[in-house]
């Protein structure tokens, strides 16, 4: 009988260990031991670093701002806080890092930030530098204005050569505006941020700012007694998430995060929580390009 009880109580011991270690895995969430990942990959070595460097902007309002919070918060953050998590790491693990525009793709290859969400259009110029996973979201090219100006009414109105127009170096809206204005010297103004254009257009510096509208909106959204679209979109912007060009399994492996989030309701969650407020339409989802 004592060789029985003794038995008895080592089992319940052995099942007492084990619900604890049980316990134990429950209480690490998302941690390195609740994901599997293919040996070498990316997502591997993210996931067993249990961190993560993003870059994004900090200065487009519904996409990524720095808040009160000192962190950035925007569409773009929520969108990559859906990818981190997938990927296992907790998201106080996220250091996001400003990336302008000019410098996307140069941190992207130099290592300095493992993606890039940052209302990054997909064009075929930074293929041939970086890859895209997405889109996610298709915008469109506009023109802010003061509220009170009748004298331009889209991107038309600067062939006359006598408005100044301010976008951000390298980006594709710099770009596309040079098509449509007379002199790009005298005309075309070119910050490092958004904020510095929203700054010289109240001023009276520049006539107009340019670039998506839903950025647009959300400087409208913060001064609505200032400024005021001109206009209607007049391109389409497919946002995408930059990864290193040749890393294909960190790219499919982002596509299917994002098909996933458009399925479960959180890609529609993270616009309505962040640029949905601004009056900006969230539209369809956008097909996943798996070039």
């Amino acid at each position: 009988m004592r060789m029985k009880r003794v038995a008895a109580l080592a089992a319940a011991a052995t099942l007492a260990l084990g619900l604890a270690a049980c316990g134990g895995d429950a209480e690490e969430g998302t941690g390195a031991g609740s994901k599997s990942f293919a040996a070498g990959s990316t997502m591997e070595k993210l996931n067993k670093a249990q961190k993560i460097k993003i870059g994004t902007k900090f200065d487009q309002p519904g996409f990524g701002q720095k808040g009160l919070s000192g962190k950035p918060e925007g569409f773009d953050v929520e969108i990559a806080k859906i990818l981190v998590k997938e990927l296992g790491i907790p998201e106080d693990k996220i250091e996001f890092v400003e990336t302008p525009s000019k410098v996307r793709e140069d941190k992207i290859i130099d290592g300095s930030v493992d993606l890039v969400a940052a209302t990054y259009t997909i064009n075929d110029k930074r293929k041939e530098r970086i890859a895209f996973a997405g889109p996610y979201y298709e915008a469109g090219q506009n023109i802010l204005v003061k509220k009170d100006d009748t004298t331009i009414t889209g991107p038309d109105s600067f062939k006359d050569g006598t408005k100044k127009v301010c976008s951000v170096t390298g980006s594709t809206p710099a770009e596309k505006i040079k098509e449509y204005v007379k002199d790009v010297g005298s005309q075309l103004v070119l910050f490092d941020t958004y904020d510095k254009c929203r700054d010289a257009l109240k001023s009276g510096q520049v006539n107009a700012v340019t670039t998506d509208n839903v950025i647009l909106l959300g400087y409208i959204a913060k001064d609505e007694a200032s400024f005021k679209l001109a206009g209607d979109n007049f391109t389409k912007e497919p946002y995408g998430i930059g990864v290193k060009k040749d890393d294909t399994a960190f790219r499919t492996f982002i596509n299917d995060t994002l098909e996933k989030a458009i399925a479960d309701g959180s890609w529609k969650k993270a616009w309505d929580d962040t640029a949905g407020k601004f009056g900006a339409e969230l539209g369809s989802a956008p097909t996943i390009n798996r070039y």
